[in-house]
């Protein structure tokens, strides 16, 4: 079941500030595009984004060609906003997800992914339970040969964000949190400059899932 009160938090941060007002917000999410493009994915590869908020990532990935979108968040408001500004035809490409990554419940019965995208969330999760139950899901979802990007706040990040406690990361915690199943392809370190004009250093990873 979603934790209704992380969901009205998160419902009421979108509804207060326009999306390219939010902390996170970027016009060209170029690391993204960059680690996605290492995948070589064929178009059709289903690319779940992880907290999707309203993200224009998505719109960037439909421009490419890719059709098999998954927009999922806690946050209806992020989805509603997301939607909006896809527009009719847009949107009918993307599946949508309403649902808690620490309390899943879509999410444990949807088919398994080729990538899976989670920019600036992950480190909201401070809490250990939390977080097992997050790589337990990456761990159920992303196919044999499957990729996962992850970028989080890293170690010489801020030690919060929106108002609430962050879990800050480096490459080799992210390694030892996915376990030996999935292997570091790519990691580097980035500073984030917020709309607010504060700075966010955050770390990024490209890892894939062995085939056995």
């Amino acid at each position: 079941m979603i934790n209704f009160e992380f969901q009205h938090y998160w419902d009421a941060v979108y509804e207060g500030k326009q999306e390219t007002k939010l902390g996170w917000y970027e016009a060209m999410p170029e690391s993204s595009l960059k680690l996605i493009e290492k995948c070589n994915l064929p178009v059709n590869a289903r690319i779940l984004h992880a907290g999707a908020g309203a993200t224009n990532l998505i719109d960037f990935l439909i421009d490419k060609g890719f059709k098999n979108q998954i927009a999922v968040d806690i946050s209806a408001s992020g989805l509603r906003k997301l939607r909006q500004r896809l527009g009719f035809e847009n949107s009918g490409k993307v599946e949508w997800i309403l649902d808690d990554l620490t309390r899943p419940f879509q999410l444990n019965v949807i088919p398994p992914v080729d990538l899976w995208h989670d920019r600036a969330v992950l480190h909201f999760f401070t809490e250990e339970k939390d977080q097992q139950i997050y790589f337990d899901l990456v761990h159920k979802l992303v196919k044999p040969g499957g990729y996962i990007v992850l970028a989080a706040f890293n170690l010489q990040g801020a030690g919060e964000c929106c108002g609430l406690p962050v879990k800050r990361y480096d490459a080799a915690m992210l390694a030892e949190k996915l376990g030996s199943s999935f292997k570091l392809l790519v990691s580097f370190d980035e500073l984030y400059i917020m709309p607010s004009g504060e700075e966010r250093p955050y770390v990024y990873t490209l890892f894939q899932r062995n085939n056995a």
